[in-house]
């Protein structure tokens, strides 16, 4: 798997900034000029911790996604807020002895032989398939989800926040939360003041909504935000 931040919105720290002033100053922002980072920050964070969240889909961020399953895409292009680009097996081809797949560490540890031998079967029929004429878009039929593919994701800030409070949890399936961990990885390399704010939802929380919790992180059963999300799910 590799994850590359292609391209982001410039100076996207300052581009929140000029956009949460904007809301209450009477200067227009081409004329807000620089001011020192940390001012900058505090005006953010007061904002974000205030719930105006519009404000942070004025700066987006565009990944390319390589190496990774259309069992994982599959799951990726379920949030809607962001924009996808993938490798489409209707256009693209396999030559022989080009299909890769993605071998999950559960699978490697109790049936490799069976699934290196189903996954070479896939991959025979599928070339057999093509050699006889049959076009490349009905051939794919028999690719199995760990088929390797790439995507290119562009998400705005506010989404990539809400994508990773998701899929960062430990609940989530091993592979995409490996994806979304570079993407962050990725992100603090722009910014380490956003990146930081990439966290899974208990982080943001301060406890866990999960039906069946991962007991990564413990919080106080005691606590007042956990005996109030309790309250609300008894109403």
């Amino acid at each position: 798997m590799k994850i590359t931040l292609l391209t982001h919105t410039p100076e996207p720290v300052k581009t929140i900034y000029i956009a949460c002033r904007t809301c209450y100053s009477k200067t227009p922002p081409s004329e807000m000029g620089d001011v020192p980072q940390e001012k900058m920050t505090k005006l953010i964070r007061h904002t974000m911790e205030s719930g105006h969240h519009s404000v942070l889909e004025h700066v987006t961020f565009s990944f390319a996604v390589e190496g990774v399953s259309r069992a994982l895409t599959h799951q990726l292009v379920r949030h809607r807020l962001a924009s996808y680009a993938q490798q489409s097996q209707r256009y693209v081809t396999y030559e022989e002895g080009t299909l890769n797949f993605v071998t999950p560490k559960s699978i490697e540890a109790t049936a490799l032989k069976t699934y290196n031998a189903f996954m070479a079967e896939s991959a025979r029929v599928y070339e057999e398939l093509v050699a006889s004429g049959v076009p490349a878009e009905d051939a794919r039929y028999v690719l199995p989800n760990a088929t390797v593919t790439q995507i290119v994701v562009t998400m705005n800030y506010r989404e990539l926040i809400q994508f990773c409070r998701l899929r960062l949890c430990f609940r989530a399936q091993w592979e995409i939360t490996e994806m979304t961990h570079l993407m962050k990885k990725e992100m603090i390399k722009v910014s380490r003041f956003l990146g930081n704010y990439l966290q899974p939802k208990c982080q943001h929380l301060g406890y866990c909504d999960e039906t069946e919790p991962c007991g990564k992180y413990q919080f106080p059963p005691e606590s007042s935000v956990v005996k109030a999300h309790r309250k609300e799910l008894e109403l």
